[in-house]
């Protein structure tokens, strides 16, 4: 599937179609910034550089290929009536910046209330690789991922929470190496009752 996310308002799992240029055609533009950056494209260190920059872009945005329905598709039932707090902490990821196309990268952490089952623990990280694998920005990466687990999970409430280092403030403007950048979002139980809000905290912190 050939597909772009939509901005910020899309729904967590909406695309929208854009046609994608060849191989080549990316291939070229790689040569072009080379040149542009102040180097020479056909020097023997860059000759294969375009052939590289593609295809590790084919991983860095592998998310547009992904669907996050598919990732949470398969739930288990019989969990001997557990109904507390699921929590996966320090999840690592990895994603680009839509503004400077420069990485950010760190962990999230993931907690939902159960209502009808639960889903694999792996696929709570997949479902962050889906949607880091995006051009992103950290707001709009937390809310697809919550979106998400509540449009195919529907549990009782939900909690996720992202911290990261963006390298578009460390590499580049005002170099604030080390800075970190959190967001967090509530819904469900979570939004509505501080308990649980802070026991979410607290299970972090352990």
């Amino acid at each position: 599937m050939d597909a772009f996310t939509k901005p910020i308002g899309a729904t967590a799992t909406s695309t929208t179609h854009f046609p994608r240029p060849t191989r080549e055609e990316a291939e070229a533009a790689v040569r072009t910034l080379i040149a542009w950056a102040g180097d020479d494209p056909t020097r023997e260190g860059l000759l294969e550089t375009p052939g590289r920059v593609a295809r590790a872009y084919g991983e860095f945005f592998a998310g547009y290929e992904q669907d996050a329905k598919q990732t949470l598709a398969k739930t288990f039932k019989e969990v001997g009536g557990y109904d507390d707090i699921v929590l996966v902490k320090d999840i690592p990821f990895n994603s680009h910046c839509e503004h400077h196309m420069v990485p950010f990268i760190g962990k999230a952490h993931i907690a939902y209330l159960p209502h009808d089952g639960v889903v694999g623990l792996s696929k709570l990280a997949r479902l962050v690789e889906v949607f880091a694998r995006r051009l992103q920005t950290q707001e709009n990466l937390t809310a697809q991922i919550i979106d998400a687990i509540n449009e195919h999970l529907g549990p009782r409430g939900a909690a996720v929470m992202l911290e990261a280092e963006h390298m578009c403030m460390s590499m580049r403007g005002v170099h604030a190496h080390g800075a970190s950048t959190i967001t967090h979002r509530f819904t469900g139980v979570f939004a509505e009752d501080r308990i649980e809000q802070d026991r979410f905290f607290a299970m972090l912190r352990r």
